[in-house]
């Protein structure tokens, strides 16, 4: 394991562990962004639920990943699951069997409570396991789902790699990240303010160097992988940013960053750096789909 690798595997996890009642308060069970239908930010706790189900429901669409019994998936694992909101919702829709694994064991402890109460427990189950080592057999699962969760992986070569090591023959895998912009044919690198205004992103969110929607791209297919697809879906998350904002910004949310410690309020420190890389065009939401050779 490399220095960074061990450092991510360490800052993640306390980063998620301090912010955690701060995410749940506008994210709920669904630690992860939203797709909203319109670009306005003053949108209701309501709207951001259904937006997160949206978010879910348009990754599907997108990879065509069907609803047809014949068809549908039958064993999903969800990478970095989070306290697995989409674990949960993607075995109730297909009646798939679902595990879903993070590095952190207090999501674990949380995801495991939250089926358990849903009376889910018999179809979805959860494990502290590392993306970058699954531990699961070869071709094991039909869907292979990371929302939200690969920006945070500090070796995008072997993340990908496993990815595409776990999928069955003829299964999906989705990938919906956060990356920076594509570089044009004339460009070799990022603008040097582009890479400082990333740099404070990645210490305020605990991140590893960030890459392309392109860059990914070219490791999907240097896997030989089919039907590789991607869009740029960051006019879809416009809102996300600021209503985290402003959950900081009540009571409740002081509160709990006060509380958190250092760790949580650098990341709230961290949100108007996102807004502005958005606004900038360097910070992208990217949804990247492929399949495996049956």
């Amino acid at each position: 394991m490399t220095q960074e690798e061990a450092s991510m595997k360490k800052g993640v996890p306390e980063f998620q562990d301090e912010t955690l009642d701060l995410w749940k308060d506008i994210c709920g069970d669904h630690m992860h962004h939203g797709f909203y239908q319109h670009a306005d930010s003053a949108v209701s706790d309501s709207d951001h639920r259904l937006a997160q189900v949206r978010m879910i429901e348009e990754s599907l669409r997108f990879a065509g990943v069907s609803d047809e019994e014949d068809k549908k998936p039958k064993r999903v694992v969800d990478v970095g699951c989070g306290i697995g909101g989409s674990t949960r919702y993607l075995a109730r829709k297909y009646g798939a069997s679902c595990v879903g694994f993070t590095l952190n064991p207090v999501h674990v402890q949380k995801a495991q409570a939250l089926t358990a109460s849903q009376g889910l427990d018999d179809k979805v189950s959860f494990q502290v396991a590392d993306a970058l080592d699954q531990p699961f057999p070869d071709g094991q699962f039909d869907l292979v789902w990371s929302l939200d969760s690969g920006q945070h992986m500090p070796d995008k070569k072997k993340f990908v790699s496993e990815l595409a090591r776990v999928a069955a023959p003829g299964g999906t895998i989705i990938i919906v990240i956060t990356c920076h912009r594509d570089l044009s044919p004339s460009e070799e690198s990022l603008k040097p303010e582009e890479k400082a205004l990333l740099d404070k992103i990645c210490s305020a969110y605990y991140l590893p160097e960030w890459c392309s929607t392109a860059d990914f791209v070219k490791l999907l297919d240097s896997l030989s992988l089919q039907d590789i697809k991607a869009a740029d879906w960051s006019e879809y998350v416009a809102p996300f940013w600021p209503a985290m904002i402003r959950c900081a910004l009540t009571f409740k949310g002081i509160t709990s960053l006060l509380c958190s410690g250092w760790k949580g309020i650098k990341g709230a420190l961290g949100m108007p750096l996102m807004i502005r890389g958005y606004k900038m065009g360097l910070v992208k939401f990217a949804i990247i789909t492929c399949r495996k050779p049956g």
